[in-house]
């Protein structure tokens, strides 16, 4: 069985195709010309509906949605927001971007923020984004216990977690607001894209003005008059909207996505019980009431050198297989260290520790059985070849 392209995301369907035929008939683009019913509008509905969400935004990126949730909830200059030691640097970028402050807390083996550590921190922050990073939910009974105590707004960077739930809620409305990713390596794919979704119709409103709704144009926004008519003029415009086009390749996607979650999980679960047959390997638990929706797989590394690490993924990207060790390159953008944008950056020793032995595998849900099998035979081969006697 040849190697599949891990990177090969699943076709877009018919439907997508048909609508952007449309459009560039059309040339109608642009998400406020149409006076109802753009695509854009058309997606903000469906998915605010699809997230028993009240309001949906839809902008550019991931990263514009969390720079926006951000401004929309009017922190002071300079206000420290508190993250994960692992997430992507699109996530302290955002929050940078926002003027604001990044503080890093540590995160586990299970890729999970540590409670003790995020507490301690908890005190000196002004808001709070929790990055279910590559999927993988931490305790958010215990995160939203503290911060509403404490009165701090959490903002879901749900990048990864499009499907995921924590004991039957859906990942991305426990907090204020939740940002989703539609980039290619996601579960739904516009090659671009984010969303952002909230109860909240002021502070939607707010991000509504500053993603570039500007004169009238606020007003193709028909649940939220009142709200958006109070701030237009008091606010920047920072020009973040998402097209039609892209709009109208995720909308068709929308109605496939409760399939892809069950392929994801089920090609990720078959991959996890053949690598976890190698002393070598862990691949860490969900955690109780955490219902995954993966496209990719993380494991750690048990027994085996830093060097040792480097040669195992380097002999399975010979072999065809692309393992991603996050700490174990300069450039590596999940690793903190190399987020050299940070005034003061912190050392997390726990999650660098964690970082240097921990693997990353997409699996895109449309491979077969024989292809997955195909890639776990890689991966085993390349570890019998760094170290034969502690595999076997």
């Amino acid at each position: 069985m040849p190697i599949p392209d891990l990177h090969q995301a699943e076709a877009i369907p018919a439907a997508a195709r048909a609508e952007v035929d449309a459009l560039l008939t059309s040339a109608d683009l642009f998400r406020y010309t149409a006076p109802q019913d753009a695509p854009v509008s058309l997606l903000e509905q469906d998915f605010a509906r699809m997230m028993g969400s009240t309001y949906a935004l839809a902008v550019s990126s991931c990263s514009a949605a969390l720079f926006l949730s951000l401004k929309a909830l009017v922190l002071p200059r300079d206000a420290k927001v508190l993250i994960p030691g692992f997430t992507f640097a699109a996530v302290p970028s955002a929050v940078i971007h926002a003027d604001c402050q990044p503080i890093l807390c540590e995160v586990g083996e299970n890729y999970r923020i540590d409670l003790d550590n995020f507490s301690a921190k908890l005190p000196d922050v002004d808001a709070v984004i929790v990055s279910h990073m590559r999927g993988h939910t931490s305790d958010m009974d215990a995160i939203m216990a503290m911060c509403d105590a404490a009165g701090t707004p959490v903002v879901e960077d749900a990048a990864h977690s499009l499907g995921t739930l924590w004991h039957g809620r859906k990942i991305g409305t426990l907090g204020r607001i939740g940002c989703f990713s539609f980039q290619s390596y996601k579960m739904v794919n516009a090659g671009e894209g984010g969303i952002l979704i909230t109860d909240d119709a002021d502070l939607v409103a707010r991000a509504v003005i500053m993603s570039g709704a500007y004169e009238h144009n606020w007003k193709k926004h028909p649940a939220l008059h009142a709200a958006c008519a109070r701030w237009q003029n008091q606010l920047p415009l920072y020009n973040l909207r998402m097209s039609n086009l892209s709009a109208a390749v995720i909308r068709p996607q929308l109605p496939e996505l409760p399939r892809r979650i069950a392929d994801g999980l089920r090609n990720h679960d078959y991959v996890a019980d053949r690598l976890s047959r190698s002393p070598l390997v862990e691949v860490p638990a969900p955690l109780p009431g955490e219902t995954r929706a993966p496209d990719s797989i993380q494991f750690n590394l048990r027994g085996l050198s830093d060097a040792q690490i480097r040669q195992f993924a380097d002999a399975a990207s010979q072999a065809g297989v692309k393992v991603q060790v996050f700490g174990q390159s300069s450039d590596n953008a999940r690793a903190f260290w190399n987020w050299q944008f940070i005034k003061d950056l912190p050392d997390l020793p726990r999650t660098r520790a964690m970082l240097m032995r921990a693997c990353d595998v997409r699996l895109p849900v449309q491979l077969t059985t024989d292809q997955l099998d195909a890639v776990c035979d890689v991966v085993m081969a390349a570890l019998s070849e760094v170290a034969p006697a502690q595999a076997a």
